[in-house]
């Protein structure tokens, strides 16, 4: 493939190890979720970064989609950068990244409900392990429809470096940004007190 060609939506273009029909090796297919999940867990050094911002609204609504829908998916770009052959397909590489996305929400949640707020109500707890999980999933999801060779070139240098099929990673911040737009307006009508 061509890097400097805009990729269509056909998965052998942008992941050129499709053609590569073999089963994957049983141990990839232990290792790869784990180390997607591990990413996820990094993911968290870039809410804390956000945090450290000092939580404005502006952080909420632009900053923190942001950092957190590029950094959620870190797993996945190691295994892009190390072993770009387990990640068959796009499909496959979005499932991995909606697996650093639970990883995310769930040490979030952690500190958000332990931390935080420890005193917080069951409504909010159950809020945060099932719609925020379902948020970070989703959205790491979508996003990772945009992890392929052609991100690898742009880090690289090899494209200009917004290059790339951003479009995953943009739908994936706007969904986010959004939730927390309608959390911030409606969480007292839905009971979400602290």
């Amino acid at each position: 493939m061509n890097l400097y060609q805009r990729p269509d939506d056909e998965e052998t273009e942008l992941v050129p190890q499709l053609q590569d029909r073999s089963p994957l090796p049983v141990r990839w297919r232990l290792l790869a979720p784990l180390i997607a999940l591990a990413g996820g867990l990094f993911g968290i050094i870039g809410a804390i970064y956000t945090e450290a911002l000092h939580g404005s609204l502006l952080v909420a609504f632009v900053a923190a989609p942001i950092i957190e829908e590029a950094v959620k998916p870190s797993g996945v770009y190691f295994i892009l950068f190390k072993w770009p052959a387990v990640l068959r397909s796009r499909v496959y590489t979005a499932f991995l990244s909606g697996l650093g996305g639970v990883a995310f929400a769930f040490i979030e949640d952690l500190v958000y409900l332990h931390v935080y707020f420890p005193t917080h109500s069951p409504q909010l707890a159950l809020w945060r392990y099932t719609v925020c999980v379902a948020l970070h999933g989703t959205a790491s999801f979508i996003a990772g429809f945009g992890i392929n060779k052609k991100l690898v070139a742009a880090v690289r240098g090899d494209i200009r470096f917004l290059a790339f099929d951003k479009r995953y990673f943009i739908a994936a911040m706007v969904i986010h940004s959004l939730y927390n737009i309608l959390i911030t307006v409606f969480a007292g009508k839905l009971g979400l007190s602290r």
